[in-house]
Formats: C-alpha cells, structure tokens, sequence
C-alpha cells in the first residue's frame, strides 16, 4: 500500500463531527487496502469456499451503504445493486467483477450517503428501514454503517496479508 492518506477523525468535536470524521475514516481504511492491487489480486478469495475478496468487500460496502442511507431516507423501494432481492451475499461474488465498477458503484452510494446526512437537520431524523419494518434515526444508521466498516475493515487487513504480504493501519 502506497502511503497512507486518511485524514484522522476529531479528536474534539460534536456528535456529528465525531460520527461523520470516524466514518470517512473507516471508508478510506477500504480504499487504502485495495490501493496498488489489480483486479485479479482484488477478486483473490480468502480461502475456499469463501467468496470473500478485497472486491467482494467493496461491493458489499456499497450494498450496505445504500440499503441504510438511500433505502430509508430517501427511497424505500431502491433495489440492491448487485441482487434483484436483498442478498447482501450476492455482492461477494466478485468472480466477473472490476475495480472500475466496483468502485465506481461504491463510490457513488458512499456520496449519496454523505449528500442524506449532510442534508439531514439532525442526528434525530427517522428514517424508515424496510429490512426491520421500522423507524431508524440517522444516529443510529451511521453508528451501523461505521461498525458495519470497521468489522469489514478487519476482514480486509487479513485479505491484504494474503495478497501480498502488506500490513498496518
């Protein structure tokens, strides 16, 4: 991995500030354990029958980001982007996959979500999750979608090792 360019989360700062700062963070931990790789390294799978790969997990966070930002806060009905249904497994399937469209789908759904939460008045806003038939607040989304990141984030420091040998941060 070339250096590392992730831009600390604040030391002091409100809620919001803290819950934005540490989730950018974990998004660009993600982008950083992928720098430097192609595609073949990126679908690499972690150990069969696993369909884990470092692509697999972009795809995946994409998924994740859409189904808790876009589906409850601004469209119910938005389909998944790589299953028909809510198949949140159907994104680890990286086999025909690229990094340009993985990314380029991650990277869109990462923007919406921050466009929500920058447009949202409040940490208080509800939201309607279809998965759980009920109301969420953006707090609680983002503190998700950050654990969501950081146990993936694990998951990626492990594929990385295996690729190529690279550890840290």
């Amino acid at each position: 991995m070339p250096g590392d360019n992730r831009t600390d989360p604040p030391s002091i700062g409100t809620e919001r500030e803290t819950l934005r700062g540490f989730l950018d963070y974990q998004r660009a931990t993600l982008a950083m354990k992928c720098e430097g790789l192609g595609d073949e390294e990126l679908r690499q799978l972690s150990m069969p029958p696993s369909t884990l790969s470092l692509l697999g997990l972009v795809r995946h966070m994409a998924e994740v980001e859409r189904a808790w930002f876009r589906r409850p806060f601004e469209d119910n009905d938005a389909p998944m982007v790589w299953s028909e249904k809510i198949d949140f497994q159907a994104a680890y399937d990286a086999s025909a996959s690229t990094r340009a469209e993985a990314f380029a789908a991650w990277e869109a759904e990462v923007e919406n979500s921050r466009r929500i939460e920058r447009q949202a008045d409040s940490l208080d806003l509800a939201g309607y999750q279809p998965r759980w038939d009920e109301e969420v607040s953006l707090r609680m989304v983002m503190v998700h979608v950050l654990v969501e990141y950081g146990r993936h984030n694990g998951h990626a420091d492990f594929l990385r090792e295996g690729i190529d040998g690279t550890v840290g941060a």
